[in-house]
């Protein structure tokens, strides 16, 4: 890094709106690009530029490396989601106690960016790495399957930017992503009979826009926009006992802003840092294909996430850092045991060891502790509505975030 001075409508958007995937961010938003991130719980990650994983936050932050700059690594997220104090009661009428222990999963993030500085003021980057990903399963025999069954989603987001250095202080940056996603989504009663079925996957492409400000060496703010694309995915969808085949699955996935700062104590091995993030989750309003029609109502509201941490700089060989984040609640007036969303915190520590002076690994660990919700939903079996089922329960989603990272100049 330079010492003078130092960011849709998918088959997979619609599988992971209506998984259990909540124990990561609100909405299905995936924080997975870096371990060195993942252990700071993402203050100041559009700005800090200590290997190259910034790149997927603001392109921008390019322009502060003069080497050629590797970083790859992966995610584990292993989901606790909780049903409980949870009554159900049959299309019959019958009422049963339908809690659920852990309908979570462990799944997998891998990641990949390369920042390759042209001259003294272009810089270029290619990445890859995991929007959204997760599985997650009620048992066959769950007796409100109709509100939860199985949910299997995979993504890749295959990013190329540019930076360009304006002077001593200011850099811009811009990039594409390109996101592929594919899942499978079931739903289905404890008796067997069907009620939704979709799989599909789908290619989108949306892009990215940064500024970098250096006020000095020790102190500089990053700021991003994110345009997410509205993807449109084929496959097949069962609905009220109807195939659609080669249906399109149509979904808006939100825009997002970022700021953040970093700020080293001059004369110390202590800097601080923080991000303040805006999703648009406002878009995501229905789930709609084409042919199938309206599939689910959910009416989303915006998103904050507020974030701050801090770095030591112990010795040559050994970084320590650790950050907090407080991350609202995608969800509005309607919820869902299928989608455990709530405000909650991230508890995050994390460490770099060099193991040259040009290559170290980075370890991340974050707990995440997500809150109560209470959820009342219903089940309509026929048009006129007379012949449903309902379930009134508590959801509460934890999760335990873990990431390995090799990062390396040449």
């Amino acid at each position: 890094m330079k010492k003078s001075c130092l960011f849709k409508k998918s088959a997979l958007a619609a599988m992971v709106a209506l998984a259990s995937q909540q124990a990561l961010a609100a909405g299905f938003q995936l924080n997975s690009q870096s371990a060195t991130g993942l252990g700071r719980a993402f203050a100041g990650d559009a700005v800090i530029a200590d290997n190259a994983s910034v790149m997927a936050k603001n392109a921008a932050a390019m322009a502060l490396f003069d080497e050629m700059a590797l970083s790859l690594g992966v995610v584990s997220i292993k989901t606790m989601i909780e049903v409980k104090d949870a009554e159900y009661t049959s299309a019959a009428g019958s009422t049963h106690s339908a809690n659920y222990d852990n309908a979570g999963s462990t799944s997998y993030a891998p990641n990949l960016h390369l920042i390759v500085p042209v001259n003294d003021k272009f810089a270029v980057g290619v990445n890859a790495y995991t929007n959204f990903g997760t599985k997650t399963e009620f048992s066959d025999s769950y007796v409100a399957s109709e509100f939860g069954s199985s949910t299997d989603i995979k993504s890749m987001n295959l990013g190329l930017a540019g930076s360009y250095r304006i002077g001593d202080q200011w850099s811009i940056g811009a990039g594409l992503d390109i996101i592929y996603g594919q899942g499978k989504m079931k739903r289905a009663t404890a008796s067997g009979t069907k009620l939704l079925d979709i799989d599909a996957d789908g290619w989108a492409v949306g892009f990215n826009l940064g500024s970098v400000y250096e006020m000095d060496e020790n102190n500089r703010f990053g700021l991003a926009y994110h345009n997410s694309p509205e993807l449109e995915a084929d496959g097949d969808v069962y609905k009220g006992g109807v195939t659609y085949t080669d249906d399109t699955l149509m979904l808006p996935l939100p825009d997002i802003w970022e700021l953040s700062g970093y700020h080293r104590i001059e004369n110390s091995k202590f800097a601080l840092h923080y991000s303040v993030e805006w999703i648009g989750w406002n878009t995501f309003d229905t789930l709609t294909a084409k042919d199938a029609g309206d599939i689910k109502k959910y009416n989303w509201q915006n998103g904050m996430h507020y974030s701050i941490g801090g770095t030591y700089y112990l010795n040559n060989d050994w970084t320590l850092r650790a950050g907090y984040m407080y991350d609202t609640s995608a969800q509005d007036e309607i919820t869902s045991i299928s989608v455990p969303d709530s405000n909650r915190n991230w508890f995050s520590a994390g460490f770099t060891y060099n193991l040259t002076a040009k290559s170290n690994i980075d370890f991340g660990f974050t707990y995440l502790l997500g809150k109560d919700v209470e959820v009342s939903e219903t089940q309509y079996f026929t048009p006129d509505g007379s012949v449903k089922s309902t379930l009134n329960a508590t959801t509460h989603a934890n999760a335990i975030l873990m990431g390995l990272q090799y990062s390396q100049t040449f």
